[in-house]
């Protein structure tokens, strides 16, 4: 496979979001705006590349009897790093996101990529690997964060629509993030089915 593929693949075919429904939790919990959304997803984009790397410079070094314990300890590690961060540089983001931040170790997408991908490909490739799926993790939670908060309160990125009213309550709440990773699953499934 090629490099340029190891990255669209992740955007795309395998868009964990959209195609593979990994990390549904911080999807539909962190999705109330577009910031919140596009903040979570350079969280875990962060982890995961860096784990990638990490892992896939370990895996020979590491006996298959302990290789998740070990992968769920360098994924905390990088996970502890980004709080450090966060709270030093955005404590804002870092108090809109709260517990999903640490949340992150366990999520599915960076410990499938880590088993899956990381542990049996080379630095490089696991870092692209990471940068596709990390970014096509973004992408979704952005997207699903925009529609939320411009269905919800009538505005994108913070901004509020000039002239508008309020949005649709709904939205911005649970059964809002439902039914609208609902019909964006629908509506992303059918344009890959046209090509």
């Amino acid at each position: 496979m090629s490099k340029f593929n190891l990255v669209t693949k992740g955007l795309v075919k395998d868009n964990p979001t959209f195609v593979l429904l990994l990390g549904m939790c911080p999807t539909l919990a962190t999705t109330t705006s577009a910031i919140n959304g596009l903040s979570m997803g350079l969280a875990t984009l962060f982890v995961l590349v860096l784990s990638n790397i990490a892992i896939s410079a370990l895996a020979p070094a590491v006996p298959d009897k302990v290789h998740i314990p070990v992968y769920i300890v360098v994924i905390a590690t990088f996970v502890t790093v980004l709080e450090f961060l966060m709270k030093a540089f955005v404590p804002d983001v870092y108090a809109s996101l709260g517990l999903f931040i640490p949340l992150i170790v366990v999520n599915c997408i960076v410990l499938g990529r880590a088993e899956a991908f990381a542990s049996k490909n080379g630095v490089l490739d696991s870092a692209l690997d990471g940068i596709g799926v990390g970014l096509g993790f973004t992408c979704s939670l952005t997207v699903i964060g925009l529609v939320r908060e411009l269905l919800g309160g009538l505005s994108a990125f913070g901004w509020k629509i000039p002239g508008t009213g309020d949005g649709m309550l709904a939205f911005v709440m649970a059964p809002g993030a439902f039914l609208v990773l609902g019909y964006l699953m629908v509506l992303f499934n059918k344009f890959l089915a046209k090509k």
